[in-house]
């Protein structure tokens, strides 16, 4: 049997996208810098490991060689370019009176492209602006609608745990999040608590909502009547961090018991 073959993991510096890339024929470690080919163009990414999968549905890249000073002095250069534009950009938006959110500007490694990331309510007619900023530039543009949650990860920042952003630090696509997670692990639905910079429920919401979701199928549903030491009671609660029910009596005291406690499987509420 031959060996699973491996693909290197890599994070693309500008967007954090992470990418799978084909094992090139020289040697390269965790954490150096590489040139790696996008749809777009040549780009700095770093790398972050290896795999032997990778996503359905997701072509694997290549890596052109290892990143060099002159690349990272060309890199440099076109932030200093990417500012600048910044500001020209802002003005231009200004001038058409254009509803958008301008979020980022970014110069492809070879200069040939530049992408114009933004924001807005609805759909921008910005054919016009694109018209304008070609002539300015000189380069091919992009202009490129995201949502909230993509303008945190390009933006970065710091969640309400203390940690950088799930979207920029370790996710790898964006999945849906809704607000029955939250209600499966028991939260408080508060927007503030529960959403992150972005205005979007918080990623983690999705990460533990499996287990949870798993461990309650071993328990009646929460609002099931039931007896417990000669009284009704209502199932109320079941904290799986604490591994404990709230019962509820029918004079509304609250009982704290262990889940072990509980009758094994689904009852009838």
């Amino acid at each position: 049997m031959s060996d699973p073959k491996v693909f290197v993991v890599a994070k693309i510096l500008y967007n954090c996208e992470v990418c799978f890339l084909e094992l090139p024929d020289f040697n390269i470690n965790r954490e150096d810098l590489i040139i790696i080919e996008t749809a777009n163009g040549p780009e700095i990414a770093t790398v972050a490991g290896v795999t032997h999968t990778v996503p359905e549905e997701t072509q694997s890249g290549k890596i052109i060689r290892l990143c060099t000073e002159d690349d990272l002095k060309k890199r440099r250069e076109n932030e200093d370019k990417e500012k600048e534009a910044y500001q020209i950009t802002l003005e231009k938006i200004k001038d058409h009176n254009l509803d958008m959110k301008l979020v980022s500007i970014h110069y492809f490694l070879d200069d040939n492209k530049i992408i114009f990331n933004f924001t807005a309510d609805e759909r921008v007619d910005f054919r016009e602006l694109v018209k304008d900023l070609a002539s300015i530039f000189k380069k091919r543009i992009e202009l490129r609608q995201i949502g909230a949650r993509d303008e945190a990860k390009i933006v970065k920042g710091t969640g309400i745990c203390g940690r950088n952003f799930c979207c920029n630090a370790i996710k790898n696509e964006l999945q849906p999040v809704t607000i029955k997670m939250a209600k499966d692990q028991n939260l408080t639905l508060n927007s503030s608590k529960i959403s992150g910079a972005c205005g979007r429920l918080l990623c983690c919401l999705a990460y533990e909502h499996e287990a949870y979701c798993e461990i309650k199928k071993n328990y009646p549903p929460e609002g099931s009547i039931m007896e417990y030491n000669g009284k009704t009671v209502t199932l109320s609660e079941i904290n799986i961090l604490k591994m404990v029910a709230t019962l509820k009596t029918e004079d509304e005291i609250n009982i704290r018991i262990p889940l072990k406690e509980l009758p094994p499987g689904r009852s009838s509420g």
